[in-house]
């Protein structure tokens, strides 16, 4: 039985389900057919754009952003999809810190749906460092299908995976 390491925390139930639709090759028409609207966020550029744009509407007195891009080693390297750190360097006598957000580069290419839902993710962390009833209150706030689309996200990277092989 095929590991499903996106969804190993969900019941076996659902597993099963989504390995039928693999066994099928019926996941990826599924979820073309759902998230069907692509996006035109491209360079990095736009993405910054596009992340300032969505925290000016939900987080406008957080922290400002020093960097945005998309990485293309994140999924590889950290196991993770997006990223926010913060950088901190010392200019003369005073602490300088600079937060940057990084986002993999498989959301690319990805439906806008996904892109915004990482986006959202990692503008949480601005004010909830900890994945907790707190932070999950806010992703929902800035996108109310937010669990649904976590969900869906995760049957996309494991459609992703099944064609890679």
């Amino acid at each position: 039985m095929e590991t499903l390491k996106y969804l190993a925390g969900y019941p076996q139930q659902l597993q099963a389900q989504v390995r039928t639709l693999i066994a099928q090759q019926r996941l990826g028409d599924v979820l073309a057919h759902k998230y069907a609207e692509p996006h035109s966020v491209r360079s990095d550029g736009q993405l910054y754009d596009y992340v300032q744009a969505l925290k000016e509407r939900h987080l406008r007195k957080s922290v400002p952003l020093g960097k945005v891009l998309y990485d293309g080693r994140l999924q590889v390297m950290k196991h993770a999809l997006g990223t926010h750190t913060a950088i901190s360097r010392v200019q003369g006598g005073r602490l300088k810190a600079s937060r940057e957000l990084r986002v993999a580069s498989v959301f690319r290419d990805a439906p806008a749906a996904f892109l915004r839902m990482i986006v959202v993710h990692e503008l949480a962390h601005l004010k909830e460092y900890e994945h907790n009833k707190a932070f999950y209150q806010l992703c929902t706030h800035m996108e109310p299908d937010y669990h649904q689309l976590e969900f869906d996200m995760r049957l996309y990277l494991t459609h992703l995976d099944a064609a890679r092989r």
